[in-house]
């Protein structure tokens, strides 16, 4: 009994530091709204041979839970609107769909979400009402099988769920949801399961672009947005609407509930009036989107928060109603080619190619503090740059190649080059709010290497240190150090 209990206990443990070590992480939506569509199993190949991890899919369909059994890919599925009023009219038919439609491919098949409606809020039909009861059905025929813990019931969301969501602060649901959002509310925070969120800057800037500005829906932004109601900085549209939801969840007292962007993305092509879509800006937002969560710095609300996103979507859909935006998401085109490059890891190099502002072929240029700056000023901007700027700053920390001289103006100088460098070399991107200055000779010293556009990996690599270059090495050297505690320490003494 007691070595019986030993190995729970070691288990448990385990559970917890592969938790607590996963991170954020980036999935891909697999829309099928198409007739051009390569196979199921040749899209499992694709997904696997672009490392992809995560999917998520809209239904249950066998043939791809089929194609993806054994892949190690951890998916999404979905139950349709069209299956809420029978799912939460019998606990029957939410068994049955889950003896047929799941158990015969799990756990070959890696299933983690079950997501029960989709943004009903935004559906013709008047289906809010029957989404608690089927997502109460569908985890009570989990738990008869024992999943209830393994797989995660949730529902998705668009945006059009809140009321406000400008400034973030003053984020606030829709009053007529709460009918059923307070009991969906209730729901996830019992179970633990994240609110699902349908997330799309590129909206916002398409109609509103004289209130919303292109770069900082790109996540391209050299300037902030202030809240003025709590004074948080926020330099791109999507952590201000993520913070929106944030805030409105605190405002109905549910603190706990963490959320997961079911989709997001940026379409490649549009119709004449759609000028933003293009093949450059989804590659721009995709991007920096992918590091942004996978540097797992969170929102200024929440910096830190782990955050799961899903970008939308795998395909263009030829299916699809609407304007040409609507069928050109995909990040392949159906005869699997890529509509552009996208590096999933988020740690490839940065492609210069889209400075509009860059500088010209003959010279180079950096950026540094000015002289002239307030020590406040140079402060704030250098936490923004190593921060929500996602600048490597482990070059500048004690013991390192720049931390001497251990001053302001100097460390202040690394990182705004580091930023410019890294954002193309514009004009804009050496702006820091006046406080930046750029400069015909290199203020490299030394054995601190200033990065330049031209040998961006190269002088990254002078300047590296045991340090990874996200805040996330934080989370990778404690989760190394209680790895190593419990092989060296604790099994010894469990076994």
């Amino acid at each position: 009994m007691a070595s019986r209990f030993k190995l729970v206990f070691a288990v448990f443990l385990l559970v917890l530091l592969f938790d607590f070590c996963r991170g954020s992480m980036v999935g891909v939506c697999y829309g099928r709204n198409a007739d051009d569509l390569p196979t199921p199993d040749k899209v499992a190949q694709l997904v696997q041979l672009h490392n992809i991890k995560y999917l998520r899919i809209y239904d249950s369909n066998i043939q791809v839970l089929k194609a993806f059994a054994n892949t190690g890919v951890e998916l999404i599925v979905g139950v349709s609107n069209s299956d809420l009023l029978a799912f939460s009219q019998f606990q029957s038919n939410a068994d049955s769909w889950l003896k047929n439609s799941i158990l015969p491919y799990y756990p070959a098949t890696k299933i983690t979400y079950i997501t029960v409606g989709l943004e009903v809020t935004e559906s013709p039909g008047n289906t809010s009402a029957l989404v608690v009861p089927a997502m109460h059905n569908v985890l009570t025929a989990l738990k008869k099988v024992g999943l209830h813990k393994r797989i995660k019931v949730s529902s998705t969301h668009s945006l059009g769920i809140l009321s406000r969501s400008f400034p973030p602060s003053a984020g606030a649901f829709n009053s007529s949801h709460a009918f059923f959002l307070k009991p969906m509310l209730e729901f996830l925070a019992e179970n633990q399961s994240p609110f699902m969120i349908d997330l799309y800057p590129y909206y916002a800037y398409r109609d509103s672009p004289n209130n919303v500005s292109l770069d900082y829906a790109l996540f391209e932004s050299s300037s902030e947005v202030i809240d003025p109601n709590t004074g948080l900085l926020y330099t791109n549209m999507f952590d201000a609407q993520i913070d929106a939801i944030n805030f409105a969840l605190m405002a109905l007292n549910f603190r706990t509930i963490r959320i997961m962007v079911t989709e997001t993305g940026w379409p490649s092509k549009g119709s004449p009036k759609e000028k933003a879509a293009t093949p450059d800006n989804a590659q721009t937002y995709n991007t920096n989107l992918i590091r942004h969560v996978i540097a797992d710095s969170g929102t200024p609300a929440k910096p830190g928060e782990e955050l799961d996103v899903y970008i939308f979507s795998l395909f263009n859909e030829n299916r699809k109603p609407g304007l040409e935006s609507e069928r050109n998401w995909g990040l392949f085109y159906p005869d699997q080619t890529s509509v552009y490059n996208l590096d999933f890891t988020g740690k490839g190099a940065v492609d210069m190619t889209h400075g509009a502002n860059g500088t010209n072929s003959n010279g180079t240029t950096w950026c540094i503090a000015s002289s002239k700056a307030s020590e406040s000023d140079l402060q704030h901007a250098l936490d923004w740059a190593c921060g929500p700027g996602n600048v490597d700053c482990s070059a500048i920390q004690p013991s390192q190649p720049c931390f001497e001289p251990d001053n302001l103006v100097s460390h202040a100088s690394f990182a705004f080059n580091s930023y410019y460098q890294q954002n193309g070399a514009s004009d804009v991107a050496c702006s820091f709010g006046g406080n930046g200055v750029k400069v015909d000779k290199d203020p490299s010293y030394d054995k601190c290497i200033y990065l330049t556009s031209r040998g961006f990996n190269k002088t990254a690599a002078s300047n590296m240190t045991a340090i990874a270059s996200t805040s996330s090495s934080t989370r990778t050297e404690v989760c190394a150090w209680i790895a190593g505690f419990f092989l060296t320490t604790l099994f010894p003494f469990l076994f």
